[in-house]
């Protein structure tokens, strides 16, 4: 892995389609983003952010997010996911991760990811079968 600096970010969005809704994710009844979407684009935007920093077969894992959802967003409003890196703990990275719509914030949170080697990792998740 090349050297992380803190401060570096990543950005991830989409235009919440019916796909994205609560009601269709099975996270809630409700036709509003659902909270694992906005959780699935925290972490992409923190994939974003390391990405070209990775050499070979490194990858990331997520390993750990505290993130409050604290407010709804209706279908075809564009939401967007920003990643900060703020420790590099060895392979653990810890990010501070935001979600916004056009209306204002709608999300925020912990975000840690632990590098791996892709392979191998698999290969350990595989054995399991």
């Amino acid at each position: 892995m090349k050297e992380l600096t803190k401060g570096i970010t990543g950005i991830s969005e989409l235009t919440v389609s019916k796909n994205e809704l609560a009601v269709n994710v099975g996270s809630g009844s409700l036709e509003i983003l659902a909270t694992p979407v906005m959780v699935m684009l925290m972490e992409k935007a923190a994939c974003a952010c390391i990405s070209d920093f990775l050499e070979g077969d490194e990858t990331t894992v997520g390993t750990e997010i505290n993130v409050k959802h604290i407010s709804a967003t209706p279908k075809d409003m564009k939401v967007c996911a920003e990643a900060e890196l703020l420790e590099v703990n060895g392979r653990e990275l810890v990010f501070s991760v935001k979600a916004y719509d056009e209306a204002g914030d709608i999300g925020e949170g912990i975000h840690k990811r632990f590098v791996v080697y892709g392979e191998k990792f698999t290969a350990k998740a595989n054995s399991k079968l």
